[in-house]
């Protein structure tokens, strides 16, 4: 029997013109914040707490533990993250973000949702709800519930 939704395209196929479009959206909002788009993600990972290491802020935000430095260099020169000796271990540099860092981001991420509104508007109120809902499931899957899901003949959560 053929699934009801055979005939839709994938997912990546359908989410990728949708996320170059996003992605796209927020350069110019995220340059006149003064922001990379991977300064923007750093800072919105450490708005949810400290990190204890640069190698573990890296694999939290999928980026190269390598490439990284520069990013972290660059934020906290601007005076938007602080990296200080962990008390417990001074080896260990915990990753913060400062009060001006969480300004930033705050203020970026208020100007993207806006402009993001008029896309949501396409959409009807039920829809809207629907893929918000939908988006924020998605989210909160780790990478390896992710990757799990994606292997055929797994159990899948409902």
């Amino acid at each position: 029997m053929i699934h009801p939704d055979a005939a839709r395209p994938d997912l990546a196929a359908t989410l990728h013109p949708l996320a170059q479009a996003l992605i796209e959206a927020e350069l110019p909002v995220l340059t006149a914040h003064g922001l990379s788009m991977w300064g923007y993600v750093v800072l919105s990972a450490l708005d949810d707490g400290p990190v204890r290491t640069q190698a573990a802020l890296a694999d939290q935000v999928s980026a190269d533990k390598t490439r990284i430095i520069t990013t972290l260099d660059r934020l906290q020169a601007s005076g938007l993250i602080s990296r200080e000796p962990d008390p417990r271990d001074r080896r260990v540099r915990l990753l913060s973000i400062t009060p001006a860092g969480r300004t930033v981001r705050a203020s970026a991420q208020a100007e993207i949702q806006a402009n993001e509104e008029h896309l949501l508007a396409l959409l009807s109120p039920a829809d809207r709800s629907g893929f918000l809902r939908a988006l924020r499931a998605f989210a909160a899957l780790s990478r390896d519930e992710m990757n799990k899901a994606l292997q055929p003949g797994t159990q899948h959560r409902a």
